[in-house]
């Protein structure tokens, strides 16, 4: 094998590995969603005995949820509180001209998490890592009406894709 084939496999392959693993999930916490989305997913997860469904997040391996962005994000913030930064001791900061160029930015940019367009979505559903947040799998599954009798179709129909993808190795 030539020299630069084994290296870019080598790469490649170890991309693979720190990317999100699906098959590590056994427990699931699933967000409110539309329409009551979550009640009928809850049930069809629980029938199915694909995950075990917790009421606690805090014991959940993985979040299904049908939106993500700033909304998801201050969600995961409340349930997993992010860790309160080291107090370090502040020096008296020292006089600086006017001209200096370690003064204050001038031209700050925008953080893109808070401009997200991402909101609501009427039929995608997220499985996410509640560690890393990372988003392990989705699927778009709009429900046709919203009966009971459509949601859980929906629901059965996105447990089983699930239910599939998990036996993938």
């Amino acid at each position: 094998m030539k020299p630069m084939r084994l290296l870019s496999l080598l790469l490649w392959s170890g991309a693979l590995a720190c990317a999100g693993d699906l098959s590590t999930a056994k427990t699931v916490y699933v967000l409110s969603m539309y329409r009551g989305m979550d009640q009928y997913l809850a049930n069809r997860l629980t029938n199915d005995h694909l995950l075990q469904v917790v009421t606690d997040p805090k014991k959940a391996d993985v979040i299904i949820t049908d939106h993500i962005g700033d909304a998801f994000e201050q969600q995961m913030d409340t349930i997993f509180p992010p860790p309160e930064p080291a107090k370090t001791e502040t020096k008296p900061a020292e006089e600086t001209t006017g001209n200096s160029m370690f003064g204050p930015a001038m031209n700050k940019l925008t953080n893109p998490a808070t401009s997200s367009s991402f909101g609501r979505s009427k039929g995608t559903v997220f499985l996410v890592d509640a560690k890393s947040r990372e988003i392990l799998w989705s699927v778009y599954a709009p429900p046709k009406s919203t009966t009971g009798k459509d949601l859980d179709r929906t629901a059965n129909d996105i447990v089983s894709r699930l239910k599939h993808d998990l036996n993938k190795k």
